[in-house]
């Protein structure tokens, strides 16, 4: 008897815990959530999309990465940005034809490739438009790089940062290039872009436009005497070793932007845009330092692998980019105003 009631006492000090359990999480407003607090984390609010098509290791991408982290922890996990690389998305074309849209809603892309929206990017990658690498952050990082990101607008693209893409620069499997004459009736890829093709053309030497894929074994084999790019691109591709003479004529520095969708922006709040635009500009400045870094050391390392580098002469500097002047002409005429502001920066 005395365990029958000690068993009915139990059960009854058990119901009443139990109601007065359910009382509070009734008054808590949202029980579910109370209730597993701590098993599980909130989930984000908005889970967007970013589009990169170089390799995981690629300055660019490690950029994008550090945007994706800070956005994350300055909205304190409520902005989840997943990155995906190495053309995954599709190419820088597509990439962009999908931000238009809203099928992507951020990116990295080349200037090239916007010039194909807005003809006044082309200005951005004529050929010996700056001085020096820290002359074209002058430009970018003021109030005419402030002007190219507005242009932007009308093609529901919105405008984050700038990102290195580094100097391009000429190598050959012949001879080392030390003026114009040199240049003359060399084989030089270039990518699909017909201002690439007047530059080398302006230059003496034939253009021969390519698939990027393609230019390893068309050196190799001596279809072509040589191409142009910069540092990076000369050593992931492996090119150094069937074109072992580079010339660091810089000849272009195309400039890459971050871009978010419009259609994105316009469900962010304020406060939200200022954290992203924060976050892209402090990636921007990741990203610049780790292609300095970069840079330099695939240049000491190809040096050491044998390859032949020519720094070009002050008066063989002015030569190079007096030949391209009808270039400027060609594709910048009514432009030409925004090229003086450019050349008067100190």
């Amino acid at each position: 008897m005395d365990k029958q009631i000690a068993k009915r006492t139990a059960l009854i000090v058990f119901a009443v815990a139990a109601a007065c359990f359910l009382i509070i999480l009734l008054k808590s407003g949202n029980p579910g959530k109370t209730l597993f607090l701590g098993s599980r984390k909130e989930a984000p609010e908005y889970v967007l999309s970013y589009a990169d098509n170089q390799p995981e290791d690629y300055p660019t991408v490690q950029g994008a990465r550090k945007f994706a982290e800070l956005v994350q922890e300055k909205t304190s996990g409520r902005i989840k940005i997943n990155v995906f690389a190495g053309g995954e998305m599709g190419s820088e074309n597509e990439v962009v034809e999908q931000l238009q849209y809203g099928g992507i809603d951020f990116a990295r892309v080349s200037v090239m490739i916007l010039a194909e929206i807005k003809p006044k990017f082309n200005v951005l990658q004529l050929p010996y438009l700056y001085r020096d690498e820290k002359h074209m952050w002058k430009v970018l990082d003021g109030e005419i790089g402030e002007e190219f990101k507005e242009d932007l607008k009308e093609s529901d693209l919105v405008a984050l940062s700038w990102y290195d893409a580094g100097a391009r620069h000429f190598y050959n499997s012949s001879r080392p290039i030390k003026c114009v004459e040199d240049m003359k009736k060399m084989r030089i890829r270039v990518a699909n872009s017909d201002m690439m093709s007047a530059m080398v053309e302006a230059l003496g030497a034939r253009a021969v436009p390519m698939a990027y894929s393609e230019v390893y074994a068309a050196l190799e084999t001596s279809t072509i005497d040589g191409a142009e790019n910069n540092w990076p691109s000369y050593e992931t591709m492996g090119h150094y070793e069937v074109a072992k003479y580079i010339t660091l004529d810089a000849h272009t520095r195309i400039p890459e932007m971050q871009l978010a969708s419009q259609a994105t922006w316009e469900k962010l709040s304020d406060a939200d845009r200022k954290i992203i635009t924060a976050c892209a500009e402090e990636s921007a400045r990741y990203e610049r330092r780790l292609w300095e870094i970069r840079e330099e050391n695939v240049r000491q390392r190809l040096v050491k692998a044998g390859c032949i580098v020519t720094e070009l002469s002050s008066s063989e500097q002015v030569r190079f980019r007096a030949a391209v002047m009808t270039v400027y002409q060609m594709y910048c005429s009514e432009y030409i105003d925004v090229v003086n502001r450019i050349a008067q920066i100190r």
